[in-house]
């Protein structure tokens, strides 16, 4: 059905090309009544949470002029923001250099999900066509999602002012709080928009998705390289400007201005792209296959693959990058912790023989959980599979329900490894050149598969939720969710034993740290067999979902 087609009754009726869009804003948030308040909430916390520990890391000016002169150097800066803020290292211009670019990151993810998940994940399943075929405006679905994407992120706007400005930090203000929250939603309005324009080149959901985080990667590295070297290529990224407000040190106002006029830009080239396509289709025309398929789809291995190779392959190159940026610091972590008292009794609790050993080790837990999120969206793949009514055709032949959702749990759990080595390598091999030691790679490489037991029972608990509570799946991304908080924050924060216990990889002996144990990745890998048992068990006596 075309849109022409979709779009008739409501102009049959008289209305515009807006007609309906309140009624399908207020059933997206409804739909998401429990996904933006955890989203808003996860968010929150750990920005509330950084910076109520800068009081303790950082007790004196002394203290933090040795934070600034830590990350002056370029590979500090590519990770932080511009050498700016430095001038007068506050709390609040450290809150602002070391975290908005973060955190802005996090605000575009949910943003581009948002918009995917209402427009592109709507007409790939079909509910578009039925919807349009009501009296709903042409636009009317795009609107209301780019609704729920301001929604969200004057959400995380207003949640990030209150949860600062009202900490009484000295330096972080009412004023620079509320800036501090704008600047996230321009960016993450921005990412929306982007959404908006890559949901209409592709007809599908992951494509879309894929697109849109491709110009969040492309933003990010022009922030990094001009923050290092010329300034012009930071004006060039959305997450630039938004770290050029100067939050709670100059409190710019005006490079929100340029972001709103380019968002405004790209909404309009959203509209008139959504002009001319049909509903479902996108721009961009789908590849033709081969007549016959090769022999390889014809194996639930094979299919699975083929449906996650675009997703792994992304995740490894995301991994590989991520981690040789964090090996490029390797060599002055020394210099960076040095007088930051809190730091050292964390790293310290670590047991490392070395600064750098400890700091290695608490890195490699945030490039796990950054796996652990791949493998979460690969195990849960068959949920998707089921949603858009694939998978009831598959299974009326005789392949049985076990060998069609262990071919996607198979992908998972090696690619999910996979993603692991190579964030492994990519921190070794660019952290041996900064440290001179050529024994970093393998060791580096070793501490990240000591991981891949953590990350086998991530996939067992969403193979579980998928097998006996398909409607709550999503609980699955608590295991990622927790891992980072008691991971990351933990060791800031001494948080108690046993929430930091509740965590898979909290059991995961702290490589190059700490020696290597044996009994806990055994018992890891066990329990992971055994969650994976009892969801392929489930599968096998429920109905198939068709909505």
């Amino acid at each position: 059905m075309s849109t022409l087609a979709t779009t008739a009754p409501a102009a049959r009726r008289g209305g515009s090309t807006l007609t309906g869009t309140g009624t399908l804003l207020r059933f997206a948030l409804r739909r998401d009544r429990v996904r933006l308040p955890v989203w808003v909430a996860a968010l929150t916390l750990g920005t509330a949470s950084t910076a109520n520990s800068f009081h303790g890391l950082y007790p004196d000016a002394e203290a933090r002029a040795t934070a600034a002169e830590s990350v002056s150097s370029p590979a500090g800066l590519a990770m932080t923001g511009p050498e700016r803020y430095l001038a007068d290292y506050t709390y609040g211009a450290m809150l602002g250099h070391q975290m908005l670019g973060f955190t802005a990151v996090m605000v575009a993810l949910l943003s581009v999900l948002t918009l995917t998940r209402h427009t592109r994940t709507e007409e790939e399943t079909g509910r578009a066509e039925l919807v349009r075929s009501a009296a709903v405006g042409r636009h009317a679905p795009l609107a209301s999602a780019l609704g729920v994407a301001v929604v969200a992120n004057l959400a995380v706007a207003a949640a990030f002012t209150l949860a600062l400005g009202g900490q009484g930090l000295a330096g972080v203000g009412w004023g620079g709080s509320v800036l501090y929250g704008a600047a996230h939603a321009a960016v993450g309005l921005f990412f929306a928009a982007v959404a908006a324009v890559t949901a209409q080149v592709t007809a599908h959901s992951r494509g879309a998705s894929g697109m849109a985080f491709a110009v969040l990667g492309l933003a990010y590295l022009l922030r990094a390289v001009g923050d290092v070297g010329s300034g012009a290529l930071s004006w060039l990224s959305p997450i630039g400007w938004a770290q050029r407000t100067y939050v709670y040190a100059e409190d710019r106002w005006w490079p929100l201005l340029l972001s709103l006029a380019v968002t405004a830009a790209v909404l309009a080239l959203a509209v008139l792209l959504s002009t001319r396509r049909d509903v479902g289709a996108g721009l961009r025309q789908s590849r033709g296959g081969p007549a016959r398929a090769s022999t390889a789809l014809t194996r639930p291995l094979g299919l699975a693959w083929r449906l996650h190779r675009g997703l792994l392959l992304g995740f490894a190159v995301a991994l590989f990058v991520l981690g040789a940026a964090y090996g490029g610091v390797l060599g002055d972590v020394e210099e960076m912790i040095g007088d930051v008292a809190a730091l050292e009794e964390a790293l310290a609790r670590l047991g490392g023989a070395s600064v750098a050993e400890s700091f290695a080790s608490m890195v490699m837990t945030i490039l796990a959980v950054i796996a652990a999120i791949y493998v979460v969206l690969a195990a849960l793949r068959p949920r998707a599979e089921e949603s858009g009514r694939r998978a009831e055709p598959l299974l009326s032949t005789a392949l049985s329900r076990s060998r069609w959702v262990g071919g996607h749990l198979t992908v998972a759990l090696v690619g999910g490894t996979l993603v692991l080595v190579a964030a492994g390598l990519g921190f070794g091999l660019v952290g041996a050149s900064a440290t001179g030691d050529g024994a970093l790679v393998g060791e580096l490489v070793g501490a990240a598969l000591a991981y891949a037991p953590a990350l086998w029972v991530t996939a067992g608990v969403a193979v579980l939720l998928y097998g006996w509570l398909p409607q709550a799946v999503t609980l699955a991304w608590t295991v990622p969710l927790l891992a980072f908080v008691v991971g990351y924050l933990g060791q800031l924060l001494q948080f108690p034993d046993w929430l930091t216990r509740l965590s898979p990889f909290s059991h995961v002996p702290r490589l190059p740290a700490e020696s290597l144990t044996w009994t806990p990745l055994l018992v890891l890998t066990l329990l992971a067999a055994v969650l994976v048992a009892l969801g392929l068990a489930g599968f096998r006596r429920r109905d198939l979902l068709t909505n």
